[in-house]
């Protein structure tokens, strides 16, 4: 009997432990290697559906932290007074208004992903464009030394924007977690402690 390969360990651990996904486990391996998030931190999470990284991020923070969460598509299930949703794209997007309503951020996270094609080039192009759009906004809201994480598709483009973050953080790691699908070619970067900021 073939089993269905979507259907793996995460997948079922994650429904056994009420998360929203089984992306969970990536930011949770991240955040544990890394230490982005703490109590009373203010996250922004940058494609927050389905909304796993949104729960663990509200259940780290605390009481006195904040979540906001940017998407096309609204999550389901979260609800928590320390909880925003902001349907938007952010391509098109304001980011004075998002720095005028939202900042600073200890940390911005992107586990945006394109809608792929299955021609490589194509994908890691749309996914390297999710990843500077992301970039671009955690730099303009995010505090002095607060984090940034991102997933992105690698590709010959890849190298260079991981120079161009270097110069903004004090460190620039890189991380495959553990719950990423074999097949896939996503690695998330990490931007440890802003040292400078694009808004001034």
């Amino acid at each position: 009997m073939r089993t269905n390969r979507w259907d793996d360990h995460y997948t079922r651990r994650a429904k056994d432990e009420k998360w929203l996904a089984r992306s969970v486990y990536k930011l949770q391996e991240i955040d544990c290697k890394f230490k982005l998030i703490g109590k009373g931190h203010r996250l922004l999470d940058l494609g927050c559906y389905p909304g796993s990284w949104s729960q663990y991020g509200i259940n780290e923070v605390g009481p006195e932290g904040d979540v906001v969460g940017i998407d096309i598509n609204c999550p389901i299930g979260i609800s928590s007074p320390n909880f925003r949703f902001i349907q938007a794209d952010i391509f098109t997007f304001d980011i004075k208004r998002l720095v005028r309503e939202l900042s600073p951020r200890d940390l911005v996270m992107s586990d945006l992903a394109p809608q792929t094609t299955g021609i490589r080039s194509t994908d890691t192009s749309r996914s390297l464009s999710l990843a500077r759009k992301a970039a671009e906004i955690s730099l303009a809201l995010l505090k002095k030394k607060g984090h940034f994480l991102c997933k992105v598709l690698e590709g010959e483009d890849f190298r260079p924007f991981k120079s161009e973050m270097s110069v903004y953080f004090r460190q620039i790691r890189l991380l495959r977690p553990k719950a990423t699908r074999k097949r896939s070619s996503e690695v998330y970067i990490v931007g440890l402690e802003l040292i400078e900021q694009s808004n001034g």
